[in-house]
């Protein structure tokens, strides 16, 4: 039965409110009654009473190890693990609960007025997003979030980002076999197609990175992409950027749709490639193809200094030619 309110916790934690649910569990608002005025989130994880009680036994020892992983974990852009203990027929974290609307319900208002969320806005919640995943992705070993989407990112009432519930966390052990608090593939519009194998495929670094990817597309064009298993049979579904948001600048769209590349080896090979890619400070080798941008883009294409210089040269070289070929 989910929790109520005034419900009690390890003489602890008082239910305020029940805040989401998910697969394997809920999320609920609580008072922490040994710090006053604390409010912290709560996420329940149950536990599947059908399976053996070996298997039960080594799931919630798996719980600890890896509570204590998150437990460990201190980054700006990620909510604070401060607590997670086991009680009845569920395992509990108890995180810093974060203030503000997250990005879908955003997505959602601008929609209504008939509006896109601001490319610079969306860009600079992508440099947040890209610190966090570059921390979560550089500890020993590395920490998949594996459920990156709108609805998972929130801005607190200072603007700062927050990639919150790690309902799907994975850790990566040396072998690189995989680590899971909760079993699950996250959501169809954000997933990969390598993470629809549950904890038979290989996932890593890059399936988060086309999770990013995914959200960028979403929030820049308020339209959902196409899932990985459709687009796997007909590639064509997915709609350019510019198409549904004119406005977006072409190196956005360009490192948006080089992170939703349907396999892992032709997206960009960890976060940080990709976040230079998006905001103009990547060499354009490592760039995905793309074709030439339209006008109306050129404008947004030539704002980077790196393409600048390129084009200086290249305009150079044309006139020497031109020079060349007229004395002869």
């Amino acid at each position: 039965m989910p929790l109520t309110a005034d419900d009690i916790l390890r003489d602890r934690y008082k239910i305020r409110q029940f805040i989401s649910q998910g697969g394997m569990g809920n999320i609920y608002l609580a008072d922490d009654l040994r710090l006053e005025g604390r409010l912290c989130a709560v996420k329940e994880v149950r536990l599947d009473l059908s399976v053996p009680g070996e298997t039960l036994r080594q799931t919630r020892e798996q719980f600890q190890r890896e509570a204590n992983v998150l437990a460990r974990l201190d980054h700006p852009n990620l909510p604070k693990v401060s607590d997670f203990f086991s009680e009845g027929d569920s395992d509990f974290l108890v995180m810093d609960y974060v203030p503000g609307k997250d990005l879908r319900a955003l997505m959602i208002e601008a929609r209504q007025r008939k509006e896109y969320l601001s490319e610079q806005d969306v860009l600079a919640w992508a440099g947040q997003l890209a610190d966090a995943l570059i921390y979560l992705h550089g500890q020993d070993p590395p920490i998949l979030h594996r459920d990156i989407k709108p609805s998972n990112l929130k801005i607190t009432p200072n603007s700062l980002l927050k990639l919150v519930d790690f309902g799907l966390v994975k850790v990566l052990a040396s072998n690189e076999a995989t680590i899971t608090i909760v079993q699950g593939r996250g959501t169809a519009l954000y997933t990969p197609l390598e993470q629809y194998g549950g904890d038979t495929g290989h996932t890593d670094v890059r399936s988060d990175i086309y999770a990013f990817g995914a959200t960028l597309y979403h929030l820049l064009s308020g339209t959902p992409p196409v899932e990985a298993r459709e687009r796997f049979l007909s590639p064509e579904q997915l709609t350019p950027l510019h198409k549904l948001n004119p406005k977006i600048s072409a190196r956005t769209e360009r490192a948006v749709l080089w992170a939703l590349s349907l396999h892992p080896d032709e997206r960009p090979q960890n976060v940080k490639a990709f976040r230079d890619a998006l905001l103009g400070y990547g060499d354009p080798i490592t760039r995905p193809r793309s074709p030439l941008p339209s006008t109306r883009h050129l404008g947004e294409v030539l704002s980077s200094p790196t393409e600048l210089a390129l084009l200086f040269v290249s305009a150079s070289l044309v006139l020497v030619s031109l020079i060349a070929t007229l004395l002869h």
